[in-house]
């Protein structure tokens, strides 16, 4: 069984993914730490255990950080609805948080699991890089470290230049670009064009008929308005799935490279751009294991599988 950590500020796409990890067979989930991004971390929270209730999952659930290191809060309701899940307001779940703080997790199980670990992050970098700045060690002790965010010399998707995630907390994600974790992005634009779900995707897999389908598809109904009427996509967007595919099948990725790659955090203009040295300009040691592209059709089979499971 592989192990994975996974760092989420739990909304609508998170939210898949997370049905995700916890459907596939060789993947033990050993916990899920919260940290703010699209919604406060009090309500990613509810939405993490709800999300696991609905797939029978005992996973702990930790909360982690409430604020960006430097940052005001800024949450995603434009994209995820008012509670990040559609605006559906799902009841709270029977289970609650443990007690210990997130970032105290994330530093404890990856020095019980040396070498183990793959960490899966799908929000902000703020409890990884609070964590990093605790315990720089754990960076070499990671296995993996799979990051949905940033974006690989192309659009942003809250400015022009940067990707939510990274945006939202430029500092975290520079500590951790950083810090020597072998890390990977996987950048929004992956979900893109022919990834996102078409209508009659989403159509097929509501037809699936299986609780975590109706939740994939329903919690996902503001993000699909904002993904076809804000961003001119062909249909649903799902970044966080997308990763976690990547993180899930390593095997999906079509092209990838190691580059130097730095985030902007000074700048009004671009804050939170992930600037990647692609033709290696800067002669700097590469940091950051880029995906530029995936098969797009084995990334849909891989969300289908999931979700077609009770």
């Amino acid at each position: 069984m592989r192990k994975f950590l996974i760092d989420t500020d739990t909304a609508s796409d998170d939210a898949v993914a997370l049905i995700m990890a916890h459907r596939w067979t060789n993947v033990r989930v050993e916990a899920v730490t919260v940290v703010s991004g699209n919604v406060s971390v009090e309500q990613g929270t509810k939405n993490a255990l709800y999300t696991l209730e609905i797939c029978k999952a005992a996973t702990p659930v930790y909360i982690g950080c409430g604020k960006p290191i430097l940052r005001e809060c800024n949450y995603a309701y434009w994209f995820h609805g008012d509670d990040g899940m559609g605006n559906k307001h799902y009841r709270e779940a029977k289970s609650k948080p443990q007690t210990a703080h997130a970032v105290d997790v994330i530093i404890d199980t990856i020095k019980t699991n040396p070498g183990e670990i793959t960490l899966v992050t799908l929000g902000p970098l703020t409890n990884i890089a609070t964590a990093l700045l605790r315990a720089p060690e754990i960076a070499s002790l990671v296995q993996r470290c799979v990051i949905m965010g940033g974006a690989a010399n192309t659009v942003g998707n809250v400015t022009p230049a940067a990707e939510y995630n990274i945006w939202v907390d430029p500092e975290a994600a520079k500590i951790v670009f950083h810090s020597g974790m072998a890390c990977e992005m996987v950048g929004w634009e992956l979900s893109r064009h022919d990834a996102a779900l078409t209508s009659s995707e989403i159509e097929q897999v509501i037809n699936f008929g299986t609780e975590t389908a109706r939740l994939a598809m329903e919690c996902n109904i503001t993000a699909l308005d904002a993904s076809v009427n804000i961003q001119s996509a062909s249909g649903l967007m799902l970044p966080d799935p997308v990763a976690m595919a990547v993180a899930l099948e390593p095997d999906i990725v079509t092209r990838q490279g190691k580059y130097f790659v730095d985030v902007e955090t000074t700048s009004a203009l671009t804050r939170g751009a992930t600037v990647v040295d692609e033709l290696d300009v800067l002669r700097k040691t590469p940091n950051i294991n880029v995906i530029w592209s995936i098969n797009v059709p084995r990334w849909k089979e891989i969300l289908y599988c999931c979700l077609r499971s009770q």
